[in-house]
């Protein structure tokens, strides 16, 4: 029979179709396979219509085979099969798509037909070079087959076949050095494609495998023999009823899905129906993955439609904050674009990922509260990133995340949540106090907390480069606004402790004034101290930039340096400071001055200006004192 065209405009369109729409092309198979599904599906629902005996699922499947001498991979289905006239229309052709057809007259039904563009098919010229396929019709004595080597139009003539269905058989292009295309003959690529993509294909995906067996007679020797193997589990574990679902079948897939030696610390099976219907098994990991916080790490979920995977990460589906979060979503109303492989509207994907955000913060919360130790670990792991999360965006997510967050107790030594701490306030303590550092030893031995532990009020340890960041954006929680320990007003002094703190700064306006003025601009400001009890002096800042941020911006790569406006405070109260009230030279005032600043320098983890200087003034006086 003479070879017929393609009814598209041009064979640039199918040039386009094979080698545009698609970015990987071992998707071939999965294309394919989705086909023979929903042929196996019309089959299904037609002989529902027409009251058609002697047809059953459990007959159906799909077969895959391979010859690597005729370098030919096979697809049969015993599905609904194509008359002549379809296969013009369908294959013939491009974009015409008998599926969503189907679809469209049968949207009142439970289908769970996947294609609808008509384009699918035409992948598989991405790795062969002539596509022939065998259809015969449900009800039709006749057979047909369809060959095209691509571009240049296709032929169609009977032929034989036994029952109804279709059998597509591709002959592979050579390999290159780009390209093996040899290995879509290997079983194992196959059955990794298959577990890969179509794993949850409703009907059974058969293959001969060969398998070795002693051979007939012997005891030593073994032979291959093909044995034919279901390559696909065919049933999600997510649609399967809970109670059929054990806690090591959840972890057993957790582990082998997501390459994880460990379980998890949570499993969140949900199934949503109503406007937008969908199914997801969500995992929530109980260690930080190797690559977690490298470049090539892939956020999101596996996006199923219908149990074919679409995406292998859907970052649309996770907020930056839940990223450790792994797991599946399996729904029939995506609106897919042309290569299946993205989504062509989102309105379904923002109404799932607002679903499973509040659903994640729910579980997060039971853990809290019911498992406290499993909270513990998880937040040990993660809790920086829900800590980002609140400082990102300019605090968009601060009200769903700051019950989530732990930080370390200095009065109780343990992990509190900002809720617990509240709890627990004297009635007389109007703020929430937190002090910053690099390490929790190092917090808890501040000189700022002096004044707020001699109170009985607790500290929040902040140990985190997020953490002051997240708490001004926070601000306040439950009416209580935060207060680092190095800001001005710490709200601890009453009226009589305040006007004498005034009279003593007044008698000694000219010792203080001059001390800045010996610091030669290193400080803002030397003033006396209400927040320092035991200690003889410290570092402050005066603004909203305080000295642990100023550590934290200069740490990151810029030009310019940040720096904040420092105070240096000294204790009034201190042997220290009566000393230096009766120190009447002012080179040795100026030496003392230099000590006091390289010293608050050191506490407050901030490098020397000049190390030597430091060294040869600490020596002066030790040399001065013997």
């Amino acid at each position: 029979m003479a070879k017929r065209q393609f009814k598209a405009e041009s064979k640039r369109l199918l040039e386009l179709m094979i080698n545009s729409i698609y970015t990987n092309k071992e998707v071939f198979l999965r294309e394919l396979i989705s086909n023979a599904s929903d042929a196996l599906d019309k089959l299904y629902f037609r002989s529902i219509e027409e009251g058609a005996t002697g047809v059953s699922r459990d007959n159906m499947e799909i077969r895959l085979s391979v010859d690597k001498e005729k370098r030919t991979l096979t697809i049969a289905d015993n599905g609904i099969g194509m008359t002549k006239d379809e296969l013009i229309e369908n294959l013939g052709t491009i974009a015409k798509s008998g599926t969503f057809d189907f679809r469209k007259s049968h949207q009142d039904e439970n289908t769970e037909i996947i294609g609808q563009f008509g384009v699918g098919f035409y992948s598989a010229f991405m790795v062969s070079d002539k596509i022939t396929v065998k259809s015969r019709a449900f009800g039709s004595d006749e057979a047909w087959r369809w060959e095209s080597s691509g571009e240049d139009g296709y032929t169609i003539n009977p032929c034989e076949m036994e029952g109804c269905g279709t059998e597509i058989t591709l002959s592979l292009r050579p390999d290159s050095e780009e390209e093996q295309y040899s290995m879509y003959l290997e079983p194992n690529a196959i059955v990794g494609l298959v577990k890969r993509y179509s794993d949850y294909i409703r009907y059974p995906i058969a293959m001969d495998i060969p398998q070795p067996r002693l051979k007939e007679g012997s005891e030593t020797e073994y032979e291959l023999v093909a044995e034919k193997m279901t390559l696909n589990s065919m049933v999600p574990l997510w649609r399967k009823p809970k109670d059929e679902v054990t806690d090591e079948d959840y972890n057993e897939f957790y582990k082998s899905k997501f390459m994880d030696f460990n379980d998890p610390l949570r499993v969140v099976n949900t199934s949503v129906e109503g406007m937008v219907q969908y199914n997801a098994l969500l995992y929530i990991p109980g260690n930080l993955p190797y690559d977690y916080y490298t470049r090539g790490l892939r956020k999101g979920l596996q996006l199923y439609c219908n149990g074919v995977l679409i995406m292998e990460n859907c970052e649309e589906l996770l907020p930056d904050y839940f990223t450790f979060v792994k797991g599946i979503v399996d729904s029939p109303d995506f609106s897919l674009n042309i290569s299946r492989e993205i989504l062509q509207h989102d309105r379904q994907l923002k109404v799932i990922a607002k679903n499973l955000e509040k659903k994640i913060t729910s579980e997060l919360t039971k853990m809290l509260a019911d498992k406290r130790e499993d909270y513990e670990q998880f937040f040990r792991t993660f809790g920086i990133q829900l800590k980002y999360g609140m400082y990102a965006e300019f605090g968009a997510h601060k009200e769903t995340l700051k019950d989530l967050i732990l930080f370390h107790s200095m009065a109780d030594d343990k992990l509190i949540t900002l809720k617990e701490y509240v709890e627990k306030m004297p009635e007389d303590q109007k703020y929430i106090y937190y002090a910053c550092g690099d390490t929790l030893a190092k917090v808890k031995a501040l000189p700022q907390a002096d004044a707020v532990r001699e109170k009985g009020y607790d500290v929040l340890c902040m140990i985190d480069d997020v953490d002051e960041f997240a708490m001004k954006t926070l601000g306040t929680y439950e009416g209580k606004e935060l207060k680092s320990v190095s800001e001005q007003d710490l709200g601890l002094e009453s009226q009589e402790e305040k006007d004498a703190m005034e009279k003593k700064i007044a008698d000694n306006k000219e010792l203080l004034e001059k001390l800045t003025a010996l610091l030669d601009g290193k400080v803002k400001e030397v003033r006396l101290s209400s927040r320092l009890k035991k200690h003889p002096v410290c570092l402050v800042s005066d603004g909203d930039l305080s000295i642990d941020m100023e550590k934290i911006l200069n740490a990151m790569p810029a030009e310019q340096k940040v720096r904040a406006d420092r105070v240096l405070e000294i204790n009034g109260e201190h042997a220290l400071f009566a000393a230096l009230t009766k120190i009447s030279d002012d080179d040795k005032l100026k030496t003392y001055a230099g000590l006091l600043y390289d010293q608050a320098l050191m506490i407050a983890g901030l490098p020397l200006e000049d190390p030597t200087a430091f060294s040869n003034a600490v020596c002066e006086i030790m040399a001065a004192s013997v």
